[in-house]
């Protein structure tokens, strides 16, 4: 004997309608397109902060550079600074530069001989000068001037790092900020 089917177990083995599929794939392509705008924008962000980290950490390099030069008394308590350590070159105590000199007012807005350096991809100092070399990244300036409480003792030190070129993003139209860092300190002359 057969049981009838009630119209509830037709129900059951219905299934979805072409439009559901349809209503559903739509939804499923919405949110793949948000999550891969999302996705894209978390890319973008985190190549912008990791650009401003390694120019800060290029900016606190050269301060400590420049932290690190002679700036005290000699025994006989005479004043004794280093007007002369080229501080564009990566090498101790090479000479031909400008030290703790005071810089020209501009420094930090042009590219100012013994004021500025510049750093390719890889972090290596290419040198100094008014033009940038063609593997130029970064572009670390820095300005050196007396305080104006104690303009004889004591000196600012602010290092200005610019990122140089363009993001891929920005070569193909779109428009990224450049990263930049600064950092500032005092250097007084201590006594011994």
């Amino acid at each position: 004997m057969r049981t009838p089917k009630t119209p509830r177990s037709l129900d059951a083995e219905r299934g979805f309608s072409l439009i559901e599929a349809m209503v559903a794939a739509g939804l499923l392509a919405a949110s793949l397109v948000a999550l891969v705008q999302l996705f894209a924008i978390a890319v973008r962000s985190n190549a912008e902060s990791r650009s401003v980290t390694y120019a800060t950490v290029l900016a606190q390099q050269k301060l400590e550079q420049l932290q690190a030069l002679t700036w005290g008394y000699d025994p006989q308590g005479l004043p004794v600074s280093d007007t002369t350590t080229d501080t564009a070159v990566n090498l101790e105590g090479a000479a031909g530069g400008t030290g703790l000199s005071r810089s020209p007012s501009t420094s930090l807005r042009e590219n100012t001989p013994g004021f500025v350096d510049y750093i390719d991809q890889f972090g290596r100092i290419l040198g100094g000068g008014a033009k940038a070399p063609p593997s130029t990244v970064y572009i670390r300036r820095w300005a050196i001037q007396p305080l104006s409480a104690d303009p004889e003792n004591a000196r600012t030190l602010e290092v200005l790092v610019t990122r140089t070129i363009a993001s891929t993003a920005a070569q193909q139209g779109g428009a990224t900020p450049l990263a930049d860092a600064r950092v500032m300190t005092v250097k007084a002359r201590n006594r011994w």
